[in-house]
């Protein structure tokens, strides 16, 4: 299936209310991101079953700073998703930012055992991401809430990742300051289609340090294209900023609030 089909169902699988029954193997992925968590199921063919996702500062740069909120979140999505697929979910795949100390990778391990899930799998963000992508030359940066994850990819081998904070969070505070409005009203507004074209010029500067981040981590490499993946880079604009300052051919796949969800998923073992 295209890529853009199966975020187009991934995004059909967040709202659906009913699915079954449900046979053969499920793969499971759960995204702790800074902005967003997303738990997403896919069937034995790697297509999108069911999902959920809810905003929650439990998580900070890669770092969980709210350990039973995280868990309680988790839980809540799995009640959610499981009640409409009809079956329990037993485990499941996650994902952390490159460059996160092993303790912080752990703690995510933790936050999913204590919400009922067996952790099978910890894969860094940009390679989950690459999972569903399929880039076999080229880089994938996964920008969050909260960091920029960088991956350069060769011969469809991750050969080099990093990660520096700054993301989809930081566009939020910027138009709280500006407008003099709470950080939720904000976080809101940056989401409204009709808002964003005069929210911009706002957040520019903070795009544009994103993409001298990705810039200065790409420049020992030869790069033919820069994939964007993560909430934040659905804002417009975006991929036009990194591409001017790169220098380099730069996409955003549609919903791409979801390709590391299921990239996660893809990579779960049962």
């Amino acid at each position: 299936m295209p890529l853009d089909d199966i975020l187009k169902a991934a995004d059909a699988a967040m709202t659906r209310k009913r699915v079954g029954p449900v046979q053969g193997p499920l793969h499971v992925g759960v995204d702790l991101g800074t902005a967003y968590t997303v738990l997403i199921v896919l069937d034995a063919a790697m297509q999108p079953l069911a999902g959920a996702y809810q905003f929650a500062q439990v998580v900070r740069d890669g770092v969980v700073v709210d350990f039973m909120g995280a868990i309680e979140l988790v839980r809540q999505l799995k009640a959610d998703v499981e009640a409409r697929l009809g079956v329990a979910l037993a485990s499941a795949a996650s994902a952390y930012p490159p460059g996160v100390p092993l303790a912080e990778v752990r703690a995510v391990r933790y936050v999913l055992e204590g919400a009922g899930l067996d952790c099978t799998q910890l894969i860094d963000e940009p390679t989950a991401a690459n999972a569903l992508l399929g880039v076999q030359n080229g880089a994938v940066v996964d920008v969050g809430g909260g960091s920029t994850g960088i991956a350069v990819i060769e011969n469809g081998q991750v050969l080099y990742t990093a990660d520096e904070p700054t993301g989809g969070t930081h566009f939020t505070l910027v138009i709280a300051g500006a407008k003099g409005i709470p950080f939720e009203q904000a976080e809101a507004l940056k989401l409204d289609p009709q808002a964003q074209p005069a929210l911009f010029p706002l957040i520019k500067p903070v795009m544009e340090k994103v993409a001298t981040i990705i810039q200065r981590h790409l420049a020992d490499f030869q790069v033919d294209e820069i994939t964007l993946v993560g909430g934040a880079v659905a804002f417009p604009g975006f991929a036009e900023v990194v591409a001017d300052i790169t220098g380099i051919p730069t996409r955003v796949p549609s919903r791409p609030l979801f390709v590391t969800p299921i990239g996660i998923a893809m990579l779960h073992e049962d």
